[in-house]
């Protein structure tokens, strides 16, 4: 899809800025509670509990916060109970947004998001209203620096991928859903711990954006949703050309 890996860099600019923010953290110790919550606190038989303990080493988590947040989501200390929700709707240029959160106040949680769409120039949606434009898949991301794309394409369908796609200097390996741990502990013995996976939405259905003006309401948007503590991850079906993604990418 044209403009797609420079999307991509894009995405991952807006991941860097995200930490400056100081909210890196929040989120995953959220990541872990809710992850602990669901599959119990030992990583050795809950994949989604280890990937979410990686994901906070990665960010230099201390041990002991990343033990306090699985023993929360466990119940063997106090603390507020999350619960993962999606909201979805439109952006700018008819732009289809789904929003993933962890939240302890749906409430709270679906107000803000109301807001955030409006004052971003799009409306939230019912329940539905955009994902049947996205499949839910696990997405494991690698540098293309790795090795050659036929190579890697090979080693990931291997794993048990249901999907493989380069995107210039990226490289995604998708999965189903109740694939994705295994995948992604095969992938990770044959080719190291990759710089991205988790459980996200894939847009299958793409919404061209051919100007700039566009293109940064909606990423205007985008901030503003994630500003949002409660916000784990946007995901859009906005699609650029080459060239504005370029200008996106410069600014």
């Amino acid at each position: 899809m044209a403009g797609h890996s420079k999307w991509a860099n894009i995405k991952h600019r807006k991941a860097a800025q995200d930490k400056k923010r100081g909210k890196i953290f929040t989120r995953l110790i959220r990541e872990l509670m809710v992850a602990a919550r669901s599959g119990g606190g030992d990583p050795n038989t809950n994949p989604g509990l280890r990937l979410a303990i990686d994901n906070a080493r990665a960010e230099n988590m201390p041990k002991d916060t990343m033990e306090r947040a699985i023993k929360r989501g466990t119940g063997e200390i106090e603390g507020a109970d999350y619960v993962e929700v999606n909201y979805e709707g439109h952006g700018p240029g008819n732009v289809a947004f789904m929003v993933k959160c962890l939240t302890d106040n749906k409430t709270r949680t679906v107000a803000n998001m109301r807001t955030a769409f409006n004052k971003g120039g799009g409306r939230m949606g019912d329940n539905g209203a955009v994902a049947w434009m996205f499949d839910y898949k696990g997405i494991i991301e690698y540098p293309a620096t790795i090795g050659e794309e036929d190579a890697i394409m090979e080693q990931a369908l291997e794993a048990g991928a249901d999907d493989f796609k380069a995107d210039g200097d990226m490289y995604q390996i998708i999965t189903e859903v109740e694939d994705f741990a295994e995948v992604l502990t095969a992938v990770t013995e044959a080719l190291g711990k990759p710089e991205e996976a988790d459980l996200g939405y894939v847009c299958k259905q793409h919404t061209p954006v051919e100007d700039a003006e566009t293109a940064q309401k909606v990423m205007a948007m985008i901030e503003r949703i994630e500003e949002d503590d409660d916000v784990q991850t946007v995901f859009t079906s906005m699609d650029l050309p080459d060239e504005v993604a370029e200008k996106l990418a410069a600014e």
